[in-house]
């Protein structure tokens, strides 16, 4: 239903709107009633309606300063003028405001009811083509958002060719859209704006200073927008990369040292990877192919042991074991404890 609202000082002109009106054809509903502008304006807020029907003469706030206010804040929202006033000052400033129709008093029916249908039309009009923009939005979003697995795996690697060719197969994907739909492209560039401030911090690096806007122009067509922020991402790149080299090529023993002197504290995969300023892919693959293990199954292994140790030894009690070879909770610990040696810490205990 189309939510109105009818503003007149006089009761006899909104009773006549109210019977004229051919209010369940068009799907509207009268949803009250004010007879000045500034009861008008406390019912558009609390009511939203979508049509407003309103005198020009009233006291408080007129009706011209409730066209300026509606044209300015609610301007979404259609408005009918009925005056008793054939002024050409009245009708230039409805005009001005984007009022829908003028109607004289005493009220016509048919004009009254042409004017309903007009702003039915327009109404109705506006919300196809919102449901066909949403649609589209959410559509382009969604082929966007499926890229960012592969710009994550990308990024870590520092493929460049990846990010490149990424970016031009999204560029195929959205096509050539309208100019129209910048709203919608603001939001991809936020989309992979976001992305970039994560692997920048996953890799540890600077996010301070590293500028992430593009020209305001790049918004106007996909071709310029992806061009831009690819040339964002290749910059980030650039750095992680000389960060790296920086750091030398990535001292592995050094890793596996740092570990053996750590793992008895609740450390991370990404702690590690942090302390290292590399990210944890990477970290992870490297030292797999150098070790032939996982790091976090070496960490694992390194912490078994020494529970084990612990536990024959006999002199801590099994909550103190745990907490130091870096497990927090007891029940998580007795689970991972049993499922790498077999057996409960309290059964192995026992045997000893």
């Amino acid at each position: 239903m189309i939510r109105t609202l009818i503003v007149d000082d006089e009761k006899m002109p909104r009773e006549m709107i109210k019977r004229y009106g051919s209010w369940d054809e068009y799907g509207m509903e009268i949803v009250g009633e004010a007879d000045d502008g500034l009861e008008a304006l406390r019912l558009i807020e609390a009511r939203s309606p979508q049509l407003v029907i309103t005198d020009m003469r009233m006291p408080g706030a007129d009706g011209l300063e409730l066209l300026g206010i509606l044209n300015e804040r609610y301007p979404e929202t259609k408005v009918i003028v009925v005056s008793g006033y054939d002024d050409f000052t009245y009708l230039k400033q409805a005009i001005r405001c984007k009022a829908k129709d003028y109607i004289l008093k005493p009220i016509d029916p048919k004009e009254l009811n042409a004017a309903l249908l007009k702003c039915k039309n327009e109404l109705e009009s506006s919300r196809v083509i919102y449901r066909e923009q949403f649609t589209l939005q959410i559509d382009f979003l969604q082929i966007a958002k499926g890229y960012k697995p592969a710009l994550t795996s990308y990024y870590n690697r520092l493929d460049v060719s990846g990010i490149r060719d990424t970016f031009q197969e999204l560029l195929r994907q959205l096509g050539n859209a309208e100019a129209e739909q910048a709203r919608m492209q603001d939001r991809i560039y936020q989309e992979f704006i976001v992305l970039l401030r994560e692997l920048m911090i996953a890799n540890s690096q600077t996010v301070e200073g590293f500028r992430f806007e593009i020209d305001e122009a790049a918004l106007q067509s996909y071709e310029r927008l992806l061009s831009d922020v690819t040339k964002l991402y290749l910059l980030a790149m650039s750095q992680l990369e000389e960060h790296r080299k920086y750091r030398r090529k990535l001292n592995l023993p050094e890793i596996k040292h740092y570990v053996e002197a750590n793992f008895c504290k609740p450390i991370t995969l990404e702690q590690i990877a942090s302390s290292f300023f590399v990210s944890k892919e990477y970290l992870s693959r490297a030292f797999k192919n150098e070790f032939r293990q996982n790091l976090s199954d070496y960490i694992l292994q390194l912490r078994m042991e020494k529970s084990k140790a612990l536990l024959l030894e006999g002199k801590l009690p099994i909550k103190a074991i745990a907490e130091s070879c870096g497990y927090e909770e007891l029940a998580y610990f007795y689970r991972v404890f049993k499922k790498h040696y077999g057996i409960a810490p309290g059964e192995m205990r026992k045997e000893r």
